[in-house]
C-alpha cells in the first residue's frame, strides 16, 4: 500500500527567542499544498521571502544551520526540521517574523506537542521515498567524522559522540525507525562546554542563551568566583556543578542525553535531502558541517539515480499515448518548429516525449553542415514542446492556448546529438502549477546517456490574451 503525503490540519504559533540573535520571535505551522515540502517563510522582510529547506541552500554551519534563499536567511533549523520529520510531515510552511527559529528549551519537543495539538491530515498524492541502494559514505580523517548510510526498508539512526572529555566520555545512541523520535530523542536538549560558554559569552554570540536551553559541561576546574559570575550573568542565586560534571540547573533526561541531541540534530539536518528515507544512518562524531556535507552526497546520488530512470522503463517503438497528429491538437507548432513526434507517457505531473532527429532536418543544412550537430537551442525547444504538452493538457481547450518561456536554469549539454540519434524527454513538475505557471524539471536521454537537462519554467496564456504579451 502507498503512503500518503501529509500535512497539518491548520496554523498553530509558538514563541520564543533565536540562541544566538536573542531576537524574539513567532514561529507558525501552516499547511501546505501536496508535492510542497518543507519550507520556510520571512514574513518580516519586504516581499516575505520563501527559503526552500534544502541542502543546496544552507549557508553557514557554525552554530546550527543556516538556510539563505532569495535575498533571506533562516538560522537554527535543525530542531524544527526534526520536529517535522518525527511527526511523519511531508509539507508545511514555516513562517517566521525573525531571522532564527526560537530556541525553546534546546530541543524539538515544544515543536512535536505544537504538531501533535493542531493534528495531521492525509492527502491525496502518494508519498516519494529515497532507499539507499548501496552504502553511502562520509568522512573527515581530520575531525574522525564517520557517517554511512545502509540499506534498510525503514530509517533507522545509530550515533556515536567522543570530545576527549573525562566528564562526558564516549556516548552512544540509536533509534530502531523514526516512529521512536517522539518519544526517545524530541526532548534531548542541545548541549556545549563550560569553555564554550564562555567564549560564547565573551563575543556575544549567544544573546538568547539560558541556563534553561542548554545543557552546560564543565570541563575544567571552576572556581567558586567563576560560578557567581555565571550565576549573575544568568540571573541565578548560585550555580555548583552536578556530580555528573554539569552546571546544577538542570537534571540530565537521559544519562547519554548529549548523543540523543547530536542524533536529534542529525535527523533535522538530513531532513534537507529533501525525501523520505529509508536506510541505516550510522555516525560517528556527526556535527552540522558534516551532516549536510553527508546530505548532499545522498541528494546527489538521488539526481544520478533519477537521470537513469527515463531510460529503463521506455519503449521507443511502443504504441505512443500521443502519435504526432494528436500532439498537434495541443500545440501550436508546425514543420519546420515541431520537435515532438509522439508521447509515451502522460500523467498530472510528468510527460515522456520522443524526438526523432534525422538527416532531413532543416537546421542540418546550415548547422555544421559537414559534421552534423543538432543545435543546443533546438534541444531545449523540444524539451520545451514536451513540457508544453503537460502544462496545456491541465485546460479543457488546449487548442486556445499557448506556452511561453519565463526562464531557463542549469542548462546542461553533456553529449552531441546526431542524425539518427532518439532522444527521449522527460519534463517533472518541480511544485503544482500555480495561475498558469509550472516549473519543470527536463531531462533528454540518447539510449543510456544523458545529453541535456535544464529546469525550466512557462506559462500558459489563452490565444485572445496573448496578442498584447
Amino acid at each position: 500500500m502507498n503512503i500518503k503525503q501529509k500535512t497539518i490540519k491548520g496554523e498553530i504559533s509558538l514563541q520564543g527567542v533565536g540562541l544566538h540573535t536573542g531576537a524574539s520571535v513567532t514561529l507558525t505551522f501552516c499547511p501546505a499544498p501536496e508535492n510542497h515540502g518543507f519550507k520556510f517563510q520571512r514574513v518580516d522582510l519586504p516581499g516575505e521571502p520563501i527559503i526552500d529547506a534544502d541542502c543546496d541552500n544552507v549557508t553557514d554551519t557554525a552554530r546550527g544551520t543556516t538556510l539563505t534563499q532569495n535575498g533571506a536567511s533562516v538560522s537554527t533549523v535543525e530542531h524544527v526540521m526534526a520536529a517535522m520529520v518525527g511527526m511523519d510531515l511531508d509539507n508545511v510552511l514555516v513562517k517566521l517574523d525573525g531571522p532564527e527559529t526560537p530556541i525553546m528549551d534546546g530541543s524539538s519537543i515544544q515543536f512535536v506537542e505544537v504538531l501533535s495539538q493542531i493534528g495531521i491530515s492525509t492527502q491525496s498524492a502518494d508519498r516519494e521515498y529515497y532507499s539507499i541502494p548501496h552504502n553511502i559514505t562520509y568522512t573527515e580523517a581530520d575531525r574522525k567524522v564517520e557517517i554511512v548510510a545502509m540499506p534498510l526498508d525503514d530509517y533507522r539512526f545509530t550515533c556515536m559522540i567522543d570530545y576527549n572529555s573525562p566528564v562526558l566520555g564516549s556516548q552512544h545512541a540509536g533509534i530502531s525507525s523514526i516512529s521512536e523520535f517522539n518519544t526517545e530523542i524530541a526532548n534531548c536538549r542541545t548541549f556545549c562546554f563550560l569553555h564554550e560558554l564562555e567564549y560564547q559569552l565573551q563575543h556575544n554570540l549567544i544573546k538568547g542563551g539560558d541556563l534553561n536551553n542548554a545543557i552546560v559541561i564543565v570541563d575544567k576546574e571552576v572556581d567558586q568566583a567563576e560560578l557567581q559570575h555565571l550565576a549573575k550573568i544568568f540571573n541565578r542565586k548560585a550555580l555548583e556543578v552536578a556530580p555528573q560534571g554539569i552546571l546544577n540547573n538542570m537534571e540530565l533526561r537521559y544519562q547519554n542525553e548529549p548523543a540523543r541531541h547530536k542524533l536529534l540534530d542529525m535527523i533535522g539536518d538530513l531532513a534537507l535531502v529533501g525525501y523520505h528515507l529509508k536506510g541505516h544512518i550510522m555516525a560517528a562524531r556527526p556535527g552540522h558541517a558534516a551532516n549536510v556535507a553527508f546530505a548532499k552526497k545522498i541528494k546527489a546520488a538521488i539526481k544520478k539515480e533519477k537521470s537513469k530512470k527515463i531510460q529503463k522503463i521506455y519503449d521507443i517503438n511502443a504504441k505512443p499515448l500521443l502519435d504526432v497528429v494528436k500532439i498537434m491538437e495541443i500545440l501550436p507548432h508546425r514543420q519546420p518548429f515541431l520537435f515532438v513526434d509522439k508521447v509515451l507517457e502522460l500523467t498530472k505531473t510528468h510527460v515522456v516525449g520522443v524526438k526523432s532527429v534525422t538527416m532531413n532536418e532543416d537546421f542540418f543544412r546550415g548547422h555544421f553542415p559537414g559534421a552534423p550537430v543538432m543545435p543546443g537551442v533546438l534541444q531545449i525547444e523540444a524539451m520545451a514542446q514536451v513540457g508544453g504538452i503537460l502544462v496545456l493538457c491541465t485546460v479543457p481547450d488546449p487548442q486556445n492556448y499557448l506556452t511561453y518561456f519565463l526562464k531557463i536554469d542549469n542548462v546542461r549539454f553533456r553529449a552531441q546529438v546526431l542524425p539518427g540519434d532518439t532522444i527521449i524527454f522527460r519534463c517533472d513538475l518541480m511544485e503544482p502549477i500555480r495561475r498558469g505557471i509550472a516549473q519543470m524539471k527536463g531531462v533528454g536521454m540518447v539510449g543510456d546517456k544523458i545529453v541535456v537537462e535544464a529546469e525550466m519554467m512557462a506559462q500558459i496564456s489563452k490565444v485572445k490574451d496573448s496578442e498584447t504579451v
